[in-house]
């Protein structure tokens, strides 16, 4: 069966947007136990301002001092250039840009139109020069809140023009869980005829309950690359009402059940999705953790041997 690969966003997508500052310390520990679990890539914070994103102002404290395993990515998000020269110094294996490809969205969310963001993503790409590989996030590529459809063929330009400027990967993020499954999968077989060469990615959110059926909708179109979030957690500020990413241990389980090669050991990740609440301070989305798995069997009531 096909082997399907996972990269965990939830110290830096999930974090970032938490109303209390997370420790330190708790943030390296959830990485380390993370790199226990089999993810393929962990996106373990942000080089952005911190006052941008205070939650995540201990990016370097946190890069120096989690505990790398062998086969693991840990890979950090990079705004601009002085985000670049912070993130060599943390020895990242791989850089995530990021810009919209909805024009509105872009503006509301890094205050610039789509050919500046474009032009300073640019600008990082010729700096960093091949040093480290560079993964380009494309947010709101299935929809947007304030535009709505967003063009197939926007984002295809979009990444053309990345593919030309040589970087490895490309992820295609429905940022506001606007997307459906037969939407995905048209994206999916498209992008993958005419970026053969590039390691594409796809990133759900939940907001609308639809990410599992879309991250299906992908796997059986061929991708095999997603990001996930412990429990649930993260979600866009320009989607009201928005619960955040995909579970991790939730998609885990599904493609496990199935038959799917994830490399993930979906008991650690629950046990580990069951610890989050009390590391944030609130319930989080997800659901197998408060179930268990499928495969998880319970005594049957008393009185159903006396009807046997």
């Amino acid at each position: 069966m096909t082997r399907i690969y996972f990269n965990d966003v939830v110290t830096r997508d999930g974090f970032q947007i938490e109303p209390n500052f997370i420790p330190t310390d708790d943030k390296i520990k959830l990485v380390d136990e993370l790199s226990q679990c089999g993810f393929a890539k962990i996106e373990v914070t942000s080089f952005t301002s911190p006052k941008a994103i205070p939650m995540l102002r201990d990016a370097e404290e946190v890069m120096g001092r989690i505990t790398r395993v062998p086969g693991v990515e840990y890979t950090v998000l990079v705004p601009n250039l002085r985000g670049a020269e912070r993130a060599f110094e943390s020895r990242a294996d791989e850089f995530n840009l990021v810009m919209s490809a909805s024009e509105t969205h872009n503006l509301a969310n890094l205050r610039m139109g789509r050919e500046k963001s474009f032009a300073g993503l640019a600008e990082v790409i010729q700096y960093v020069d091949g040093r480290t590989p560079i993964n380009v996030s494309l947010s709101t590529a299935f929809g947007c809140p304030m535009e709505g459809d967003v063009p197939q063929s926007v984002v295809e330009n979009l990444v053309q023009r990345f593919a030309d400027l040589g970087i490895r990967g490309v992820s295609i993020c429905d940022t506001t869980g606007m997307a459906h499954p037969a939407q995905v999968a048209t994206m999916a077989n498209d992008l993958q005829k005419k970026f053969s060469d590039l390691q594409l990615t796809f990133h759900f959110h939940n907001t609308r309950g639809m990410g599992l059926a879309n991250l299906l909708a992908a796997v059986q179109s061929g991708i095999t690359r997603f990001d996930g979030s412990l429990g649930g957690l993260g979600g866009c500020p320009y989607a009201p009402g928005a619960s955040g990413n995909i579970s991790s241990e939730d998609a885990v389980h599904m493609l496990d059940a199935m038959g799917y090669d994830t490399g993930i050991n979906i008991s650690k990740l629950i046990d580990l999705a069951r610890e989050l609440p009390l590391i944030v301070g609130h319930p989080v989305p997800g659901q197998v953790a408060k179930a268990g798995s499928s495969c998880t069997l319970h005594p049957a009531p008393a009185y159903v041997a006396e009807l046997r």
